[in-house]
């Protein structure tokens, strides 16, 4: 058995990749476009680890998706916590659980999924502006 991907639904393509591309940092390997089926299929990974996929359905008439718990979140190894949370802010991401602990940090996404990120390696010694950051909202 394989790993294949883990597919969340979005309401807008081009907003999803903004978030996770230009923001997060990942990249597109494939797109599809299904007009029988009217719906888009767009597959990321983090550079380097194109084994663990994120599939993007984007179904071309509008629903509304109720945000379930049970899914969790995505989570993603990165080199300097700090500096990806800063980096995301300056595309205009709310950090909901900013990374006060030098290890871990929450945003969400566009459509409000929930995404983790983990230093790579041992915590970073605490650092301002984040030891000082409240959390916001929920992730």
């Amino acid at each position: 058995m394989k790993y294949l991907h883990t597919m969340v639904r979005v309401t807008d393509i081009d907003a999803s990749l903004r978030f996770y591309c230009d923001a997060l940092g990942l990249r597109e390997l494939r797109r599809n476009e299904y007009p029988q089926g009217r719906f888009t299929l767009v597959f990321l990974a983090a550079p380097g680890n194109d084994d663990a996929q994120v599939e993007l359905t984007c179904n071309w008439d509008r629903e509304e998706y109720g945000s379930g718990r049970a899914f969790g979140h995505l989570a993603y190894e990165v080199n300097d916590v700090y500096e990806a949370c800063r980096r995301l802010m300056e595309h205009g991401v709310t950090i909901n659980r900013p990374p006060r602990d030098g290890r871990m940090a929450f945003v969400r996404s566009p459509d409000n999924i929930s995404i983790e990120l983990l230093q790579k390696g041992a915590a970073l010694p605490p650092a301002e502006p984040w030891t000082s950051m409240s959390n916001i909202g929920a992730w």
